[in-house]
C-alpha cells in the first residue's frame, strides 16, 4: 500500500466514525421540555441518540435541515445547561426553544402561538417592600449589563415571520366553540416560578409589556448571547397565567405544543443554509 492510499484509508475510517455534524455541516439546534418537545422529536428523520454529559440529544433531519434536540428540564438553570452543552457540542449555527406559556395578553387564548421578538427575566432584579426594581443580567465576561428586554436576532425573526404567514394551525374546541389559533408576535417573559396569579400578570403586562409568560426562554436567550448563537423562542398559549392555569396547563399541553412544534418547523425550513 502506498502512503498515499494508507491516508485515504485513515480519512474514510474518520469520516465513518466521526458524526457528520463535525465536517461543518451547518446544523440547527431545538431546545424544550421533554413532553413539550415531543412533536419536534417526532418530525425527525433519520434520527439517532447521542449522550452528552448524562444528557441525551437527537440528532436528526427536520424539513431538510440537520438539527439536533435537546430536552430540558423546567426553570432557568435547567435550561441554560442543555442549551451550554448544546453549543460545545454541536456548535448549532441557531437554537430554537419550542414549548408553552401562559397568557399574560388577555387577547391571547389557548393555541395561540407567540414568536418572542423579545424576552426578559421578569425576576431579576432589586425586591424592594413595594415591588421589584427589574434590571438586566451582568456579562460575567466583559462586566457590561444586558438588555432587561433582549431583542431576538433580527434576520431570525424574519424567517419565522415569513414562514409563520398562511400556517394553518388545527382548531381548538372551547366553551364557545371551536376557534382556530392565531401566530403573533410579543414579548415572552421568563421566571423560575408557574404564574397562576392575575394581579401578578397584570403587573407583568402594565411594567414589561409581557405577552406571554413561561420559564425557560430568556435564560436561553442570555446563554446563546454569551457563546454568540443566534436564538428565537416561539411559545404556544395553554393557559391564561390565573387560579385555573394548572388544570388549563394540562387540557391544552399537548395541543399547545403541536402548535409551536408547527412553526418551529415551519421556520428551519426557510433557515438559510
Amino acid at each position: 500500500m502506498s502512503a498515499h492510499s494508507g491516508v485515504r484509508v485513515v480519512a474514510l475510517a474518520l469520516f465513518v466514525l466521526l458524526p457528520a455534524t463535525t465536517f461543518g455541516q451547518s446544523v440547527v439546534g431545538v431546545l424544550g421540555i421533554a413532553t413539550e418537545i415531543a412533536p419536534i422529536e417526532k418530525r425527525l428523520k433519520d434520527s439517532r441518540e447521542i449522550p452528552v454529559q448524562g444528557y441525551v440529544f437527537r440528532e436528526g433531519t427536520l424539513n431538510g435541515r440537520r438539527v439536533v434536540v435537546g430536552r430540558s428540564g423546567a426553570g432557568k438553570v435547567n435550561a441554560a445547561i442543555i442549551t451550554t452543552l448544546l453549543i460545545g457540542q454541536f456548535k448549532p449555527s441557531a437554537i430554537l426553544w419550542s414549548g408553552t406559556a401562559g397568557a399574560v395578553d388577555p387577547a391571547l387564548f389557548p393555541g395561540d402561538v407567540v414568536i418572542g421578538t423579545t424576552v426578559a427575566q421578569h425576576d431579576v432584579g432589586l425586591q424592594l417592600a413595594d415591588g421589584i426594581r427589574r434590571r438586566g443580567m451582568r456579562n460575567a465576561v466583559t462586566g457590561a449589563l444586558d438588555p432587561l428586554l433582549v431583542p431576538a436576532p433580527e434576520t431570525l425573526l424574519a424567517v419565522a415571520r415569513s414562514s409563520s404567514q398562511g400556517l394553518k394551525l388545527p382548531a381548538v374546541a372551547t366553551a364557545n366553540g371551536e376557534r382556530t389559533p392565531q401566530v403573533v408576535e410579543g414579548v415572552i417573559v421568563t421566571g423560575d416560578v408557574f404564574m397562576a396569579d392575575l394581579t401578578r400578570r397584570a403587573e407583568l403586562r402594565s411594567s414589561l409589556g409581557a405577552t406571554a409568560i413561561e420559564m425557560e426562554g430568556a435564560a436561553v436567550v442570555q446563554t446563546c448571547r454569551q457563546f454568540n448563537v443566534s436564538c428565537l423562542v416561539v411559545r404556544s398559549i395553554t393557559d391564561r397565567a390565573d387560579g385555573q392555569a394548572a388544570t388549563s396547563y394540562e387540557q391544552f399541553v399537548a395541543t399547545a405544543s403541536e402548535n409551536a412544534a408547527a412553526v418551529v418547523a415551519a421556520t428551519i425550513g426557510r433557515l438559510a443554509r
